[in-house]
């Protein structure tokens, strides 16, 4: 079954204005391109993009949307130099050695802020984005823990499993489902929302490859207590023999703890932390698609699962799923390094945070919701309707604001807490005091409304999120 299913036949061709035309404006309409077939021949460069703009319209404005982490600006500066490496292919290192040396440079970064013991020796690679950063990682961990069990893997009594919270990104259950690894996922309980370190540690066993802690839920923007975790884990292996490495996914925060919070442990500080991923496009502060995974040292990332590739003349070690990709978004990374600095960083994402928290503050005063989180760790927070308002739902909310343009994410919580229905509003760079104040001040405009209604106008929860990310 295709994932994307074709259209019914006899559809009609895309509209064309007949001012399109390039010299018969009749011809515009006569030669009207199919929608799902490859038109029988060329038409002018201004038509075509014309048809693609036109139909793009319909698509939310970026900087409204408070539902995505990823980048949605980046200087003028930062557009030229995307533009200028577009078409150089980041696998080709040979041919483009300076791109090569500029991501080089971007781990060496990481790894000095991640305080990596010897940040010389750390190991680390550009990615697409964090999933691609966590599949490398949760191989490094399966591998390393195969070889551990030689003796006795694979086997049918040996099957390798992974233990996380049941907030985690999607892409460790892809991980799990595509290289034969058991979930095993700590439920959310009460008012915990993400995983409980001591659970974690009683779900691990000799099958164990390792345990994922996230620097920054997606679901409610809250650090996982990773000193904590490498604590039971410590406890564990003094109790059993047990030795497990943990994995901190830092696709928000590993971009903001750093400036922000420079007192709180959670990276390679921790001696059981094997490795960590970022998103470059998320609070990194680039377009995407580039993250970041970084190994400890070289004992930590198996040497069998480094390729080294005879590729255009020049031998090349490689480690990721992907092979061509363009070098745009690592010398992006590296412009945004050189542009900002630390100081750089810290006050981009001081602002955010300071955004989050207030908007958060003025949302709570209205009275007709409960704060989850206030946006204190990452710049998001999560909100939900009070216990007294029975009239309207986070569903209706989310709709009603869509009407004046903002994408804001209405969604249930997973196992044990589907019961709980929020809202969830991301700020990044580019959503600014003036922005929050516009979305605060259309918010209150619509609870008159809201507040009339008799009843949530919400018939199907599933069909009404507005989280499928």
């Amino acid at each position: 079954m295709p994932l994307h299913p074709g259209r019914p036949a006899g559809e009609r061709p895309m509209s064309v204005n007949p001012f399109l035309g390039p010299a018969n404006p009749v011809g515009g309409m006569t030669q009207a391109p199919p929608r799902h077939r490859l038109p029988d021949g060329p038409m002018a460069p201004s038509t075509a993009h014309q048809l693609v703009h036109d139909e793009l319209m319909l698509d939310g404005n970026a900087r409204l949307n408070l539902a995505t982490f990823v980048t949605t600006w980046m200087e003028p500066e930062a557009g030229l130099l995307m533009a200028e490496c577009r078409d150089k292919n980041m696998i080709d290192k040979d041919e483009y050695p300076r791109t090569a040396e500029l991501e080089r440079r971007c781990v060496a970064m990481l790894a000095d802020l991640w305080h990596a013991p010897d940040p010389s020796k750390a190991v680390g690679c550009s990615t697409t984005g964090s999933s691609e950063a966590c599949m490398l990682a949760g191989l490094a961990l399966k591998r390393r823990w195969a070889l551990r069990n030689a003796g006795r893997y694979p086997s049918r009594e040996a099957r390798p499993n992974l233990v996380m919270g049941v907030n985690v990104q999607v892409c460790w259950d892809k991980f799990c489902a595509f290289w034969e690894v058991e979930p095993r996922q700590v439920p959310m309980e009460g008012d915990r929302f993400h995983l409980d370190p001591a659970a974690a540690a009683e779900l691990c066993d000799e099958n164990t490859i390792g345990v994922v802690g996230i620097l920054g839920s997606t679901f409610d923007g809250s650090y996982e207590p990773v000193a904590e975790l490498c604590a039971a884990l410590d406890d564990l292996q003094e109790r059993t023999g047990l030795d497990v490495p943990v994995h901190v996914d830092g696709a928000s925060g590993a971009m903001i703890a750093p400036f922000l919070d420079e007192d709180l442990v959670w990276d390679f500080r921790l001696d059981r932390v094997a490795s960590v991923n970022t998103s470059g496009h998320k609070y990194g502060l680039v377009y995407p698609g580039v993250g970041w995974a970084l190994w400890r040292d070289a004992a930590a990332l198996p040497e069998e699962l480094v390729f080294r590739v005879n590729y255009l003349g020049g031998e090349m070690p490689t480690f990721a799923l992907n092979f061509s990709r363009p070098g745009a978004q690592v010398v992006a990374q590296y412009y945004s390094f050189l542009r900002l600095g630390r100081d750089g960083y810290r006050a981009v994402q001081q602002a955010a945070r300071d955004v989050a928290t207030g908007l958060s503050a003025r949302i709570e005063a209205l009275g007709d919701f409960r704060l989850l989180t206030r946006g204190d760790e990452l710049p998001v927070f999560a909100f939900t309707t009070a216990p007294d308002v029975t009239g309207f739902d986070v569903f209706d909310v989310a709709r009603r604001l869509r009407e004046n343009g903002w994408l804001v994410p209405a969604y249930t919580f997973p196992a044990n807490r589907q019961d709980l229905a929020v809202l969830r509003v991301v700020c990044r760079n580019g959503f600014s005091e003036d922005l929050a104040d516009l979305f605060a001040e259309d918010l209150t405009r619509l609870l008159p409304e809201l507040r009339s209604q008799s009843h949530p106008l919400t018939r199907d929860r599933n069909a009404a999120t507005g989280f499928h990310h």
